[in-house]
């Protein structure tokens, strides 16, 4: 049974596409151990709460030092000893002594086609505002496991959404999450939690074939 962790920073939509996957089957042999939010009010919290799930808020905002909010960050992970690191709508920088922690364990939902429209700045509405800013006519969403860059680890899945006319940014955002987050993050999971994905040479290989 894969032990995952999920760290969410607000609503957490795709925290609940998890918790609905993982009850209708749809994601095996996992179950979410723990949400962290560094937001207090973050509505992540309740989903956890509605689920059963253990939630905890870490803020950064109650130490003195970053240094001391990613140390405090990593042993709050590390006392559920997860299998998987779930970033799902994350707005912490992940400090490298995680990364360096949990090699090829930590996995993030980025709201674009990935090398598109990502790196420092690209997170939230703001990536749907470059994309409609830039007048490209596909976009979508990517899963990746996190290294020391930024957007810049391993590709697992993407899934292309169609951009039309008269999208706003947050008609934009909402179609790539139930277009392509909401349908890749619980399918990447599944497939890390059946043992069909291993990383060799800096790319994910899926079931033995090179996706």
């Amino acid at each position: 049974m894969l032990k995952l962790v999920v760290l969410v920073s607000g609503g957490g939509t795709n925290l609940q596409a998890i918790i609905d996957s993982i009850a209708g089957g749809t994601i095996s042999n996992a179950e979410i151990k723990a949400v962290i939010s560094n937001n207090p009010r973050a509505y992540a919290l309740k989903r956890a709460e509605n689920a059963g799930i253990e939630g905890i808020c870490i803020s950064p905002k109650t130490y003195g030092t970053r240094e001391e909010f990613n140390r405090a960050l990593l042993a709050a992970i590390q006392s559920y000893e997860p299998d998987l690191v779930v970033l799902a709508g994350c707005m912490v920088v992940i400090p490298e002594m995680m990364v360096k922690a949990f090699p090829n364990k930590i996995i993030n939902i980025h709201p674009a086609l990935i090398p598109s429209f990502c790196g420092t700045g690209y997170y939230g509405l703001h990536v749907h505002e470059k994309v409609l800013e830039r007048g490209v006519k596909v976009t979508g969403a990517t899963v990746h496991f996190v290294d020391e860059g930024t957007d810049t680890g391993p590709i697992i899945l993407q899934k292309a959404v169609e951009v039309k006319p008269g999208d706003t940014p947050e008609i934009l955002q909402r179609r790539v999450m139930e277009e392509a987050e909401w349908k890749i993050m619980p399918q990447a999971i599944n497939l890390i939690a059946n043992g069909l994905v291993k990383v060799e040479q800096g790319k994910v290989l899926i079931d033995g074939g090179n996706q």
